[in-house]
């Protein structure tokens, strides 16, 4: 397991409870950006398809965790998405880089509108890098399933959906789904009409990116 009691430059992460291995959760960020918009069913869900089909241990319930509490490492996974305007502090700025460069990993899921926000603010975070199109040879997309594209929810512009990641020094610490809408296919059913092989597709990547996240490249 890639996070469960690690011990960094003093920074701990530790399980929430006996009961489960560890807890996810979503990041709060300002900015106006609608940081709930897959707040009710995406992760949970996600979560559930990990503990039925990954044999993991994840709190069923996801957190809801601001960017710069000091609380996020308590984490392993952070996922954060939205439609529109992100504002990282210096402050958040400083945690969220201490949090990644420290074996945290987050998950950037565009929910349509955001990707000129989240890149000028990541760019913050790591300035020393940039984000790249991560090829479909990486370990992330071969976990317990297979991918030789990423599964494309909805279409918005006609884009291709593609993956970016941030590499620091020579491990993916954020990974960005980007005109794919992976969270949208995460949810209920009901909330957009998405055929369940859409779903599966989306619950099965969502899995592989929680699987590396929490395990590195094992695909045990």
């Amino acid at each position: 397991m890639r996070i469960f009691l690690v011990v960094i430059s003093s920074i701990f992460f530790f399980s929430f409870s006996s009961n489960y291995s560890y807890q996810i959760a979503l990041l709060k960020y300002n900015g106006g950006g609608d940081w709930y918009s897959n707040r009710e069913t995406s992760l949970p869900n996600l979560i559930k398809f990990c503990n039925q089909n990954l044999g993991t241990n994840i709190n069923p319930e996801q957190a809801e965790i601001e960017v710069g509490s000091p609380d996020i490492f308590n984490y392993p996974f952070l996922h954060l998405t939205g439609h529109g305007n992100v504002i990282f502090n210096s402050q958040e700025v400083e945690n969220l880089r201490l949090y990644l460069t420290s074996g945290g990993f987050l998950h950037i899921d565009d929910n349509y509108g955001m990707d000129k926000f989240i890149r000028r603010e990541m760019k913050k975070v790591f300035p020393e890098l940039d984000f790249i199109e991560i090829p479909y040879s990486h370990p992330i997309y071969h976990q317990k399933y297979n991918f030789s594209s990423l599964p494309k929810i909805h279409e918005h512009d006609n884009k291709p959906a593609q993956g970016f990641g941030l590499i620091y020094e020579g491990k993916l610490v954020c990974f960005y789904t980007y005109e794919c809408d992976l969270g949208d296919g995460w949810e209920d059913p009901s909330v957009h009409g998405d055929s369940d092989e859409s779903r599966k597709k989306a619950l099965q990547m969502g899995a592989n990116i929680l699987q590396f996240a929490l395990m590195g490249e094992s695909k045990k």
